[in-house]
């Protein structure tokens, strides 16, 4: 606490690395000049620590904590070359006793959460909403025209959160403020690494080399990012579920390892969402230390009241199920998990790439007003009582049709409901927008474009927030080596057909995998990491999403249209109409609406 400035930090700490009173939270530096509160991992602190040690002052360490390194950098380089230096996964609080400055900072792709605002008086921020939701000056209402954008793509995207008035730090970015800051005054934050300049170098200055050049230094890109990300002071393991992107990463870590690597895998009874057989096959040939578990649909069920104070705002991924089972399995073996995300945003892996593609192929060439005046068509044929022959997919279709451009036919892909504007009452907003900060260089492919999207808010505001609420509300710290910016800024120079060739995504990916399983392994098709709530909504769900549904409970809350929800509910309920995730996003608002009420 510095009382004088009017500032306190707190911290509490999954040890990772040094597990001794070393390296306990808020630390001081030696100089007492800065304190830090950091949540994360410095993967190539000792690296850092060496280029120290070779200056001139050598530092007195006082224990072996990233933390540690990270402070003494920012204490004698400043901030920006500090965090230029860092490869790692992080958010921080920063005080600066000498200028009175306090600075928050968060890691290149968002792999960790950092909240901030003003309410009244005070400023707040923290690594969850929770956290802030504590302080007696919390007051922030729900913000109306952000449920809208959650309800369109079932996450909520930075820089917004679900509160008026508190924000996501965008990954890559700091923002400073001082004690003398007016009250309500928000610095705008500051870009120390930015993806849209990583995009644009890559596409101007694209990888020349041949297949096997691509393929050699992706390796060991991986082997560096996999050997970097397996330091651990407590014991650690690998997320294994048989897909391409998992498999690379448990591949990897038991090439490099003496012993069995652990790896863990859920598995379901349901065989359209089971992979577990796979991930069995794949542990057997790498020779992995691996268990799985099968879990019935009353475990998996089970974990649905946890979301709402898991995820502290509406989210709308129903994939949070296995992802928290996974994280609860692992965390009986292990500390500390990496994960294998990151692969389809990188090298196109996702089936609404080429599906967007082949879309706007089709399109493109018809002029926008043809478009447009057929789109119209189709949509009042679906009003005039025909929409149950005609169909979701007609309707989708229409907004196909009606798209300006390739990225608004991909907005349209991306999106789970288009009548979000329409479902939030008292709403002062314009439609929800696309979630993505910005939009893609104008140059490269429209697989390039998708890729951005996807990487600037899908891929850190729900992939990566899935993935890290899950494993920490079960003290395990998952880290994700596709991720290193190294590998990052590599994928981003490499020409579109090393990454999607002959209609199928990752192809770089696989020829690096080939070199340690079989191709049987790898060419299948692709699984999705989902459980099927649309059955449990009809079935043993359905009371608790009726009595979150009903038509006094919603015109009581006063959010959302009864008319629009009690509709699509009757439908679903009946099978008539497709739509699960869209219920399933508008389900986990109102059940953490009425979590949040049992809060206050």
């Amino acid at each position: 606490m510095d009382g004088d400035a009017g500032i306190a930090l707190a911290h509490r700490r999954l040890s990772i690395l040094d597990l001794s009173p070393a390296g306990h939270q808020p630390m001081a530096s030696a100089s007492g000049r800065h304190v830090i509160a950091f949540n994360g991992e410095i993967y190539n602190h000792l690296e850092i620590r060496k280029e120290l040690e070779m200056s001139e002052s050598r530092p007195a360490w006082r224990g072996h904590s990233d933390t540690e390194t990270l402070l003494v950098g920012l204490d004698r380089w400043g901030l920006e070359p500090t965090l230029e230096k860092t490869a790692g996964m992080f958010a921080f609080a920063l005080w600066d006793r000498q200028e009175r400055v306090l600075t928050l900072a968060r890691d290149r792709v968002g792999e960790k959460p950092l909240y901030y605002g003003w309410q009244g008086d005070t400023f707040l921020f923290g690594s969850e909403l929770k956290a802030l939701r504590a302080h007696p000056a919390f007051r922030a209402g729900i913000d109306r025209d952000v449920l809208a954008r959650y309800l369109r793509y079932g996450y909520i995207a930075a820089p917004c959160s679900i509160y008026q008035n508190i924000f996501k730090l965008p990954p890559g970015t700091y923002v400073q403020l001082s004690a003398q800051q007016s009250p309500g005054a928000l610095p705008k934050p500051k870009s120390y690494w930015s993806l849209r300049a990583v995009m644009e170098r890559g596409l101007a200055h694209p990888f020349a080399g041949s297949d096997d050049d691509a393929i050699g230094g992706l390796e060991a890109l991986l082997m560096q990012a996999v050997s970097l990300q397996s330091i651990a002071d407590v014991p650690l393991g690998a997320f294994l579920s048989g897909g391409i992107d998992s498999t690379t990463i448990a591949a990897l870590m038991q090439a490099q390892s003496s012993r069995r690597v652990k790896t863990f895998t859920i598995g379901f009874r349901e065989s359209s969402y089971n992979e577990a057989g796979h991930a069995k096959a794949v542990a057997r040939h790498l020779g992995t230390d691996h268990t799985e578990l099968y879990v019935t649909p009353q475990e998996a069920m089970g974990v649905i009241p946890k979301l709402p104070e898991l995820y502290d705002e509406p989210f709308g991924d129903s994939s949070a199920i296995p992802t928290f089972l996974v994280s609860q399995l692992a965390r009986g073996h292990v500390t500390v998990s990496l994960s294998g995300d990151g692969g389809d945003e990188l090298f196109g892996g996702y089936t609404r790439y080429r599906r967007t593609d082949d879309i706007w192929s089709a399109i493109r060439h018809i002029p926008y007003f043809a478009r447009k005046a057929l789109s119209k068509g189709i949509r009042t044929f679906s009003r005039h009582g025909r929409a149950s022959s005609i169909g979701w997919k007609a309707n989708r279709l229409a907004l196909y049709l009606s798209a300006e451009s390739a990225e608004a036919c991909y907005r349209t892909q991306i999106s789970q409901r288009h009548d979000a504007h329409d479902l939030v009452m008292n709403r002062d907003g314009l439609p929800c927008a696309c979630p993505a900060s910005d939009s893609a260089p104008s140059r490269g492919h429209l697989y390039d474009t998708m890729m951005y999207a996807d990487a600037m808010a899908y891929l850190p505001d729900d992939i990566l927030a899935k993935v890290d609420r899950a494993s920490m509300g079960v003290s395990l710290e998952a880290r994700v080596p596709m991720l290193d910016h190294r590998v990052l800024e590599f994928a981003w120079r490499l020409p579109l057909h090393m990454k999607v060739r002959n209609g199928e995504g990752k192809w770089l990916l696989k020829q690096v995998l080939r070199k340690y399983v079989p191709g049987s392994m790898i060419d299948r098709p692709k699984m999705g990491f989902g459980v099927p709530v649309g059955q449990w909504l009809r079935g043993p769900l359905r009371e608790w999403a009726e009595n979150l549904l009903s038509e006094e409970r919603l015109r009581q809350d006063g959010f959302l249209n009864p008319w629009l929800i009690r509709g699509q509910w009757s439908r679903h309920v009946d099978g008539a109409a497709a739509g699960d995730d869209s219920l399933w996003t508008v389900l986990m608002f109102q059940a953490w609406l009425s979590a949040s009420a049992h809060r206050d």
